[in-house]
């Protein structure tokens, strides 16, 4: 069993920055791939980014590209999200997700655990 409880999100202008945490419970955090996923009402859940278990690999949406940075501390048991540049379509609730498998093509339903989310909101 892998518990993930998400932090870090708020209100911030854009072109402003923000760093999402995501901590993870569970002695097997390593063997995961991690990934943020984002939710807007309404909306289907998107992909945003992901790392592989060993930190090596990383992939982003087109839509973060650029902006968006995910890294891990295997020690710590944690994962981030760091955002810059963002814009008013950034905003969602963000989740972060485990997988054991690979960080690659990973659709949302492909997650096996996932976090409660952690409210973005960018202002114009």
């Amino acid at each position: 069993q892998v518990q993930l409880v998400e932090s870090g999100g708020g209100l911030v202008q854009a072109g402003g920055s923000l760093r999402l945490s995501c901590a993870a419970s569970g002695r097997t955090f390593s063997s995961y791939a991690m990934g943020w996923f984002r939710q807007d009402p309404g909306k289907l859940r998107e992909f945003v980014a992901a790392i592989s278990w060993s930190g090596s690999k990383t992939n982003y949406a087109d839509s973060v590209k650029g902006r968006v940075t995910i890294s891990r501390d295997n020690a710590k048991n944690t994962v981030y999200l760091q955002m810059n540049s963002l814009k008013p379509e950034d905003t969602a609730v963000y989740h972060c997700a485990a997988r054991a498998g690979s960080s690659r093509g990973w659709a949302p339903n492909e997650s096996d655990y996932w976090g409660q989310g952690t409210q973005v909101s960018v202002s114009s």
